[in-house]
């Protein structure tokens, strides 16, 4: 048991023998615990280096194990579900040495990617696909007349997602050969919520019988093994051994503790759901400043003071959505749903069918997750819903998967939907009692992190919809800024002497002000956080269209393409988004 994390690289002399899966299986059994136990000093040392995602690998090493050598990858399909997990993996299929590149700009990705090596079979940096994607690629290979074996490793709260539960239940009636493990360790990032887990729970209190879950996955035509030690290799090889070889569906229940192996992540597996890199120096404690996240956190909690018709809802982001104290203070009205976005939104619809206002915390990248939903459940029926959109824009470390760049251009297009975009602390908290008094859907985003460190009255403002605010006037033209961007469009309008203007909505957009600074500037530039295709330089080139006034327009935003794993600034800088390139930008474009 590891108390600490190492500052100095472990000796693991046997896993550095290990360059791929086939080396791994050229070893004794006898060998793999302490491979297991190498694996994981190499895991803390690397992680404590480079930060990233912690407790999830710790608690999947020796099934990671296992399953190398249980199977021929990457010939068979191994599909890492979420992703969270697959450190480990990483290291066991010859990447060991790249580790310290983790998350870092041109280094490993963070979760499985297909074009970072052919054992990584599925892109999975969302909950709840893995068992869809395996099952595609065993119809794949039995459709081809292929021998490989396709096996989906899910956690215990990317179970409670409903699409896991449609690709087993489509699987069962296949009857394809595919393995499901799913991986019970009571977490997702948050301690996990819902009948599903209270199920399983119960279930672990009678582990001497070994059929206690079977009627819940045999109902589904999967044949069930377990509950077992996934920590134990001398039931999990013969188990694997059994279940691979057995035709049809199959479903093996593994128990795990998260964060295996190291003391404070086994105590506090919420806390070491990720780590930040260990500095050799120690530095001095920044002054503390709160996040958009903690605004949010402590304006919700206001505003249910005052109205109690105030209900919040998230799918398993109560920690990083800020929302601890809500569930504390107000726990007859907070709802985590687990993993189920979906649900989440028309729950939402329902409750303000019922005359409550529900106020949804939910990541831009999930709210994709759920796009039927809301079209269809609350903007259609025009309900009182609002949808506060933590992580838009660039977010760093954690790469595409996890962008918010596409918030804007879905949720646009939506009649009557209010869509605001706060540059600011104080901003937000008014942008948000906006959206909240508001009559209809509404979304306020916001990014990762902080913003420029103002600290927001106690009072409630609301701010007339569509109404801008100028912050600078000049003469040769005119920037409209949508959101966190605002520092980097001060610089930019000091330097060229820029008209700037913080336009904070989206929809509707302040069409006189617009109309009067096409007027009266040569060029309008927009900017945001958000992909230039749809969003909202867009919709200003849409008015000035319809308008027909002029077209000399320069949209600043994220290009389209891709936007990989690095850090803020450095994808700030890769999308030329940065105060210095954005001058050199509209100066370009003012001087041709």
């Amino acid at each position: 048991m590891f108390e600490q994390i190492p500052l100095q690289r472990p000796a693991t002399a046997l896993l550095d023998s290990i360059d791929s899966p086939a080396q791994l299986r050229q070893l004794d059994p006898a060998q793999l615990p302490e491979l297991a136990e190498q694996l994981r000093a190499f895991l803390l040392y690397s992680v404590g280096q480079t930060g990233g995602h912690f407790g999830a690998g710790l608690g999947v090493i020796e099934l990671t194990v296992a399953l190398h050598y249980c199977l021929n990858t990457p010939e068979d399909h191994l599909i890492w579900d979420v992703g969270h997990q697959c450190y480990p993996h990483k290291i066991l299929t010859g990447r060991r040495e790249q580790m310290f590149s983790m998350r870092q700009q041109d280094g490993l990705a963070p979760f499985p990617k297909r074009a970072e090596s052919r054992y990584d079979t599925f892109g999975t940096g969302h909950s709840s696909t893995s068992i869809s994607a395996a099952l595609g690629m065993a119809l794949a290979d039995q459709l081809q007349g292929r021998e490989h074996r396709s096996v989906a490793v899910i956690g215990d709260g990317a179970m409670t997602a409903g699409m896991a539960f449609e690709a087993l239940n489509h699987a069962g009636h296949t009857g394809a050969n595919l393995l499901v493990i799913l991986n019970d360790n009571d977490m997702s990032i948050s301690h996990n919520e819902g009948g599903l887990a209270t199920y399983l729970a119960k279930n672990l209190k009678h582990r001497t019988d070994t059929n206690v879950a079977a009627p819940l996955f045999e109902a589904l035509e999967f044949a069930y093994t377990g509950p077992l030690d996934g920590h134990d290799f001398s039931v999990l090889l013969p188990a694997l051994h059994k279940v691979l070889n057995a035709k049809g569906p199959q479903f093996l229940h593994i128990v795990t503790r998260k964060g295996k192996g190291f003391a404070p992540a086994e105590a506090d597996p919420v806390g070491y759901h990720a780590i930040t890199k260990i500095e050799p120096v120690a530095k001095p404690p920044a002054p503390a400043r709160a996040k958009f996240a903690n605004i949010f956190g402590r304006w919700i909690c206001d505003q249910a003071d005052v109205d109690d018709r105030l209900v919040a809802i998230t799918p398993a982001m109560c920690e990083g959505s800020d929302l601890i104290e809500f569930s504390e203070r107000f726990p007859e009205r907070y709802f985590d749903v687990a993993i189920a976005e979906q649900h989440a939104l028309t729950l939402a619809a329902g409750l303000a069918c019922g005359g409550m206002k529900p106020v949804v915390a939910i990541y831009s990248t999930f709210l994709q997750r759920a796009y039927d939903q809301l079209v269809h459940d609350i903007a259609i029926q025009q309900l009182d819903v609002l949808l506060t959109l933590d992580r838009a824009g660039l977010v760093g470390e954690d790469g595409a998967t996890h962008a918010g760049l596409f918030d804007i251009a879905c949720l646009r297009t939506l009649p009557d939907m209010l869509i605001m975009t706060p540059s600011d602390e104080q901003e937000l908290r008014d942008l948000l009692y906006t959206g909240y008094m508001h009559s209809g859907p509404a979304a306020v985003r916001y990014p990762r992190g902080g913003g420029p460190g103002l600290v927001p009255g106690a009072g409630m403002n609301r701010i007339p919809l569509g109404h801008s605010r100028t912050l600078r006037s000049g003469r040769r033209a005119a920037l409209l800024n949508f959101g966190p961007l605002l520092p980097q469009a001060q610089a930019a309008a000091e330097a060229l002497d820029l008209t700037l203007v913080d336009m904070r909505f989206v929809k509707p957009l302040d069409e006189s002000r617009i109309t009067e600074l096409a007027a009266s500037h040569h060029l309008l530039v927009t900017l945001e956080d958000h992909a230039i295709q749809g969003g909202a330089g867009s919709a200003v080139a849409e008015y000035l269209q319809a308008s027909n006034l002029h077209g000399n327009l320069l949209c600043l935003g994220v290009p389209d393409r891709w936007i990989e794993h690095a850090s803020r600034a450095e994808q700030l800088v890769d999308c030329g988004l940065s105060a210095d390139q954005i001058e050199t930008r509209i100066a370009a474009r003012l001087n041709a």
